[in-house]
């Protein structure tokens, strides 16, 4: 099966961070494959309702940190951290929103939106989510869950019959030959809504199934549904439930969503989470309107230094047009608002402004762990996360379940993913916590672990818990 060698954890964290900038990168490449660049329009004047309402949906009230038992001082710790990557010129511009019981305490943008403009950060900035699309995906599947279409338990082939006759990698012979056998039993709902079915990415092993997937281009499929066929045909990496591998298993998940529901992936979002929740500027792509806002996005080159992906006039020229494959691992954009609002509605069990979008119920299954003793060894990962005692996985998610045990310092049941481009969010629901943090910088050997920093300084601001 696919795993990360046991090495030092310095070594693994950067070899995993290369990983993550590797497939983000790939994933850039298919969008522009699907969707081919053009030359943003020039945003038209707007009218004094649409701008009320944009600057409605973007400058959320901010509290005195004291309210919620913060200190004003101590947070001067997070600022100075994140300042710092800006002026070392590690990133180019963030911005982050700390929430406590519903009260926004800490709203800030730091640098620039894109350096060769000198054009600043701002709040309203539209950034790629990449992978922070996995647990958005993990609601609409929730939401669908509770309407009684899907369980846990289903094997995936009651919803995608190609993947009826799966087999299993299990080595190669003398000769060379893959050797492929019958699944113990046949890869289950759970199992995909966890990364533990048996499915890979292709870009994070070496194995001959790692091979058949960068073959077969499955992320330059030229729809979901050419790229269920092409899975289908491919073995799974190990028997399923016997590992943990970051997978495609969410794009499958998407395919699943439109095929439930009748709506494209893309519609049922916008119907079901962004509409209710006033995600005005979510989606899959950004239109001509918006273009402006869009953050030039950035990698490390030979020098270590920022260099941009193509912009036109410092305006990013990917994610110009509805994809034809919209991806339910990696797709969406939005606000640093959008993705707050997002997650004040998991941490308020499922609601936000009288907007139902799931019951309390499911966002506690979602945000669950469901990873087996024997996956939380350490052996398991991706990017800065680690599968280990104490810290596993729920839905398209990351649990801490025993902070003290992972060596973290949230409360228990806190859940969280990042994206590849460096955005990252947790829920705390012990602390009534919320932190969203929005950058676009792919992932590599030498980018600021702003993530787990952050929180360092977050949780030691935090002087009366009890507030």
């Amino acid at each position: 099966m696919s795993m990360m060698p046991m090495l030092p954890s310095h070594r693994l964290q950067v070899r995993r961070a290369m990983l993550l900038g590797a497939v983000a990168t790939l994933f850039a490449a298919s969008c522009a494959a699907q969707t081919p660049a053009q030359s943003p329009a020039q945003p038209a004047a707007r009218t004094a309702a649409h701008t009320a309402a944009h600057t409605e949906a973007t400058d959320l009230p901010v509290s005195a940190p004291e309210s919620v038992g913060f200190s004003a001082a101590r947070l001067e710790n997070l600022h100075a951290i994140l300042q710092q990557a800006v002026d070392q010129k590690q990133i180019a511009g963030i911005v982050t929103i700390l929430a406590r019981h519903g009260k926004v305490v800490d709203y800030r943008t730091y640098g620039q939106r894109d350096m060769a403009t000198a054009a600043p950060m701002t709040r309203d900035a539209i950034f790629r989510d990449y992978s922070m699309t996995k647990p958005v995906t993990a609601v609409a599947m929730m939401i669908l869950y509770e309407q009684g279409k899907w369980l846990p338990s289903d094997p995936i082939a009651k919803y995608i019959p190609e993947f009826a006759h799966l087999k299993v990698f299990a080595g190669v012979d003398a000769s060379g030959t893959m050797k492929l056998v019958e699944p113990e039993h046949p890869p289950t709902m759970g199992e995909l809504m966890t990364h533990t079915a048996g499915f890979t990415y292709g870009l994070f092993g070496n194995t001959p199934v790692d091979a058949l997937y960068r073959q077969a281009d499955v992320l330059h499929s030229a729809s979901l549904q050419q790229m269920i066929e092409k899975v289908a045909k491919l073995p799974l990496l190990y028997q399923p439930g016997k590992g943990w591998t970051y997978s495609i298993s969410m794009d499958i998940q998407g395919y699943i969503i439109e095929k439930l529901s009748g709506e494209s992936l893309p519609d049922f979002y916008q119907h079901h989470i962004f509409q209710p929740l006033g995600m005005r500027d979510a989606g899959f792509f950004v239109p001509p309107a918006k273009r402006s806002r869009f953050v030039t996005r950035y990698q490390s080159d030979a020098h270590g230094q920022l260099s941009a992906f193509p912009t036109v006039n410092g305006i990013s020229t990917d994610y110009a047009e509805q994809p034809a494959m919209p991806s339910g691992g990696g797709g969406m954009v939005s606000t640093a608002a959008d993705y707050y609002r997002f997650t004040e509605m998991l941490r308020q069990h499922g609601s936000l402004n009288g907007a139902h979008v799931l019951a309390p119920a499911s966002v506690t299954l979602m945000s669950s762990n469901h990873l087996a003793p024997q996956l939380l060894t350490g052996q398991f990962g991706i990017g800065y996360q680690t599968m280990r005692p104490g810290f596993g996985y729920g839905y398209n998610c990351a649990v801490v379940f025993d902070p003290p045990t992972a060596g973290l310092p949230e409360g228990k049941g806190t859940f969280f993913w990042d994206g590849a481009a460096g955005t990252w969010f947790w829920v705390d629901p012990t602390n009534d916590i919320v932190f969203i943090g929005m950058i676009q910088r792919m992932l590599g050997p030498d980018s600021p672990n702003l993530e787990y920093r952050s929180r360092s300084a977050v949780y030691g601001a935090l002087v009366d818990p009890a507030k």
